[in-house]
């Protein structure tokens, strides 16, 4: 019985994701799981994130985690009216970067309001973990185009 048990749970967690997370480090939230690897949109990232949907009605709210040295393509979150996305980072350490500026360093409580329309790229510094949560404002017509990653040296340059 303790067998079959035991071989579900490990079966259900390798499905889940959850294996994934346990080399994830202290500070990371306790509150907000880590959620499940990111295959959805996956291929957009350069390492591995993860998704965890906090809301799938009215407004769309999910935790993402990024490992060290994970970061998404420079993309845009099209809208003709309303749209956009706002980024409260919750632990760890992160960039934000719009495309023509500098990027900015992200840590817990920083918030970044993205209007719709701006093409920008977020993730993980080179050495730490990195949480926020991203929320999905609103719009019409709206949705996401990529872009490609930012360069790996112009990344490495980040501190």
């Amino acid at each position: 019985m303790l067998k079959k048990f035991l071989s579900s749970l490990l079966f259900l967690t390798l499905l889940t994701g959850f294996a994934c997370a346990e080399v994830m480090p202290d500070y990371l939230s306790k509150i907000i799981p880590a959620g499940t690897l990111n295959n959805i949109a996956g291929e957009h990232f350069t390492g591995k994130s993860f998704l965890y949907p906090l809301s799938l009605e009215q407004v769309g709210i999910f935790n993402v985690t990024f490992e060290p040295g994970s970061y998404n393509e420079w993309h845009i979150h099209h809208a003709s009216k309303g749209g956009g996305q706002i980024l409260i980072a919750i632990s760890g350490r992160g960039y934000y970067q719009e495309d023509g500026k500098e990027a900015q360093e992200l840590k817990p409580g920083d918030v970044v309001n993205i209007p719709a329309n701006v093409k920008h790229w977020h993730g993980a510094a080179k050495d730490s973990w990195f949480q926020h949560i991203a929320i999905e404002v609103p719009g019409e017509d709206s949705k996401t185009t990529w872009h490609g990653f930012l360069p790996a040296e112009e990344y490495g340059k980040l501190k």
